[in-house]
């Protein structure tokens, strides 16, 4: 688990990020306990964003693909601020890269259809139209081939079953083929932790659409999630 001050007039790091190992088994409260260690690391007493593996609705889980079941129906926005003792807002993860992206990255001032997937431990999806959220998309989970998409694409995917770059690429390429069939997306971001290593597998995507790399790379989702601590109110 990681956080870090941003600058929301530049959405750049005002410091260096800093981690804190999660914990294991990764319950709520343990969970809530690190969040308060890595605020209090940066003295920060103002309002939160955090972004967060699952799908949300008004500061709830409503899945936990790759959490402890514990997790679903739990009100992250009530434990984390009642934790805290700041006002905590969560997002979900890959809306809160996507959310980074459009206002000040690839996506910035991009009209139309706006798709942005980040390969990590699965494959999280921001979903854009003119620059408006449509938020817990999930499209990490689309079934592909009998399979759940993330299982045979996600980063984790090349990992575990040591596939080169270009094995990997097949792959990915597979499942944007298919999301840009449902979508018809202008532009496709690709982000998370593959997005920092674009130039080895993104050369092998051949697909009717745009794709580039995230311009904020892995540091999208902690600048998505200060956006949403800056609102008045939850985002879904």
């Amino acid at each position: 688990m990681k956080a870090a001050p941003v600058d929301l007039s530049t959405g750049t790091l005002s410091d260096d990020r800093y981690k804190i190992a999660t914990p294991r088994p990764a319950l709520p409260e343990a969970m809530a306990d690190v969040v308060c260690r890595l605020l209090d690391h940066f003295g920060h007493g103002g309002r939160v964003g955090v972004a967060f593996p699952g799908v949300i609705r008004q500061g709830t889980t409503l899945s936990a693909a790759n959490l402890d079941p514990s997790w679903i129906g739990t009100d992250v926005d009530a434990l984390f601020t009642e934790t805290s003792g700041r006002e905590v807002h969560v997002v979900n993860d890959a809306d809160a890269a996507g959310l980074a992206e459009i206002r000040y990255g690839a996506g910035r001032d991009r009209a139309g259809v706006v798709l942005v997937l980040t390969f990590g431990t699965g494959i999280g999806s921001g979903l854009f139209v003119d620059g408006v959220l449509v938020p817990n998309t999930e499209l990490g989970h689309l079934e592909l081939d009998g399979k759940d998409a993330e299982k045979r694409a996600a980063a984790s995917a090349r990992d575990r079953e040591q596939l080169s770059w270009e094995e990997w690429a097949r792959r990915v390429e597979h499942y944007l083929r298919y999301v840009v069939r449902l979508f018809t997306p202008s532009l496709i971001i690709v982000g998370g932790g593959a997005s920092r290593k674009a130039d080895k597998w993104l050369p092998h995507i051949d697909v009717d659409c745009e794709v580039v790399p995230a311009a904020l790379t892995n540091e999208a989702g902690i600048v998505g999630a200060a956006i949403v601590g800056s609102l008045d109110k939850p985002l879904t």
